[in-house]
């Protein structure tokens, strides 16, 4: 299965075959960004245009599969950018066409938590544990903070979601606060590992609630009076000062998304939780989550680093399975959504509940 990722500001394609990542490829877009301060939605579809094809050829090339050997194409039609989605979209349902191969359109939250149903790298064995279904997925990214229990590759019932800022987006907006470049998630995470916890009071989203929403906007706004109040002559911390404060607020998000989660998870009663996306490659929440998981006893998959970012294996994955479960599209008629939620998801009571 070929993947194509093209939802924001990373072009990726991969190849995957079972679950095992044969050749992948990935144009990061990010020293063009950062010179904004973030994404900016027309700079990175007319990127896209000129990285798409050299990207897809760099995979099948790293793959040794040549097209007329693909079993189909998977593409990321939603959520994202739709002038970023629109680019791997219609070039996906061109190349489907071309080469009389079905194609999926898969959504972007779901192949982050699909992806921890892909081979770790460096991991030899043909069979290699995964987490049984059904399991609870906490999608974390710049994007997204949602919480699904997932039944299969084209069932995920949503079980909590974040009311404001995503977990990814108030790292970046809080490393703009304290002038760290973008994207600021991990720098944070490196001088927070530097830092010490319990020097700066900041408050602790959510308490008292078990409806399962996560919320990050009220942590932001506190760091702004906190930095304003102390540095009232408009200079930034620096030195231990911020590495303090770095320590703090991340150990603030990675407390509320445990506690949150796995209340979520008790009440649920599921017994492996996968965390993906792009802030589950932070060191101290995957360090949190196994310690909290362990004493919980809950399973732990932490999908791999190298699959936590947007990438075109996690695309291909779910793309695969959801054509073992005949799911395909029409390459005349599939188009890209800015927005949407994932493939049959619900909202569902506790187990037990009425």
């Amino acid at each position: 299965m070929l993947g194509l990722e093209t939802s924001c500001d990373e072009t990726a394609a991969a190849v995957v075959e079972r679950g095992r990542v044969l050749g992948q490829s990935v144009a990061t877009q990010i020293p063009i960004h950062r010179r904004f301060g973030g994404v900016v939605p027309e700079v990175a579809a007319r990127n896209h245009l000129m990285t798409v094809l050299p990207t897809i050829e760099a995979a099948l090339a790293q793959a040794c599969v040549a097209p007329q050997a693909l079993g189909g194409i998977a593409v990321t039609a939603r959520p994202g950018l739709i002038g970023a989605l629109l680019v791997g979209v219609q070039t996906a349902n061109a190349l489907a066409w071309a080469w009389h191969k079905p194609v999926i359109g898969v959504d972007h939250t779901a192949a982050h938590v699909w992806s921890a149903m892909l081979r770790p790298p460096g991991l030899d064995a043909d069979d290699w544990p995964r987490p049984r279904l059904p399991f609870a997925a906490l999608a974390v990214s710049g994007g997204h903070t949602s919480l699904y229990r997932v039944n299969g590759p084209a069932e995920l019932v949503l079980l909590g979601r974040t009311l404001d800022d995503a977990a990814g987006e108030a790292f970046d907006k809080f490393g703009k606060l304290i002038g760290l470049p973008y994207p600021a998630g991990p720098e944070v995470d490196r001088l927070a590992a530097q830092g010490r916890v319990g020097q700066v009071r900041l408050p602790r989203g959510m308490l008292g609630r078990s409806d399962g929403a996560y919320s990050f906007s009220g942590l932001k706004t506190a760091v702004r009076m906190h930095v304003a109040s102390q540095y009232a002559s408009g200079a930034l911390p620096t030195g231990a000062e911020r590495a303090n404060l770095c320590a703090d607020f991340q150990a603030a998000v990675v407390e509320q998304l445990l506690r949150v989660t796995l209340d979520s998870v008790r009440r649920h009663r599921l017994r492996d939780l996968v965390v993906a996306g792009g802030v589950a490659a932070n060191c101290g929440l995957r360090a949190g989550f196994a310690e909290a998981c362990a004493r919980a006893r809950v399973r732990f998959w932490p999908v791999a680093p190298a699959y936590c970012g947007d990438n075109g294996a996690m695309v291909a994955c779910l793309g695969e399975a959801l054509l073992r479960a005949g799911h395909r599209d029409d390459p005349f008629t599939l188009d890209a959504q800015a927005t949407g939620e994932v493939r049959r998801a619900a909202t569902v009571p506790a187990a037990g509940a009425p």
